[in-house]
């Protein structure tokens, strides 16, 4: 994956991508949003590749939410989202790289990343970064398409189609293990797969305090 070729992919998917993906990924955005809304002591939000911002309206209004994305187009969408919904709980949305974060170690109660990981060149950096920013005890929420390696077809179609990862923007072969190893500096929970048919996988891990 290059940055320059995700870039030029989301800056095509821009216009049309709540009609294309809106649907397909609303349950698992839903699920995410839910658990945090239900988390007590919670304040600060970063939210990883927020997009278009469809799940912005989602969170509770007391919370304070901080969106990234890398794709200013995308972002602007959020934007005008936010402001045409009058979200007073999102705080700012920034252009920012998961990879590289600007923000200091600690700095927020839950940091989700929906969807974004099978997107940036390096997954596990990413991760590194979000686990950084984490607060001790915090949490850390991974919502992501991942090949599921046992009883599916699915590394069989999706490893041929790898070579086109550059062209569609995201990877269609992403195992969720060798993620899980580069894992440092959290306490991993069970893994939950989301509609439709077990495509997503949903994990959350609480940053240890050591």
């Amino acid at each position: 994956m290059k940055t320059s070729s995700v870039l030029a992919a989301y800056r095509r998917y821009a216009k049309v991508y709540d009609v294309v993906f809106g649907k397909v990924f609303e349950t698992g955005r839903r699920r995410v949003v839910s658990q945090i809304n239900h988390m007590p002591r919670v304040q600060r939000v970063l939210e990883a590749g927020v997009g278009t911002g469809l799940s912005l309206g989602l969170y509770r209004h007391d919370l304070q939410v901080v969106g990234i994305d890398l794709s200013v187009e995308m972002l602007a969408q959020a934007k005008r989202r936010v402001a045409r919904h009058g979200l007073t709980q999102v705080k700012a949305l920034d252009v920012m790289d998961v990879q590289h974060l600007t923000y200091p170690d600690d700095d927020f109660d839950v940091v989700v990343a929906m969807y974004v990981l099978s997107v940036v060149p390096d997954p596990g950096q990413a991760l590194a970064e979000l686990i950084r920013v984490c607060r001790p005890g915090g949490t850390v929420i991974v919502l992501n398409h991942f090949t599921a390696e046992t009883g599916h077809m699915g590394p069989l179609i999706q490893r041929p189609l790898s070579r086109f990862s550059n062209a569609l923007g995201w990877r269609p072969y992403f195992p969720l293990r060798p993620l899980l190893d580069r894992a440092n500096g959290i306490e991993v929970g069970p893994v939950h797969r989301l509609p439709p048919f077990g495509m997503f996988a949903m994990v959350e891990g609480r940053k240890t305090t050591s």
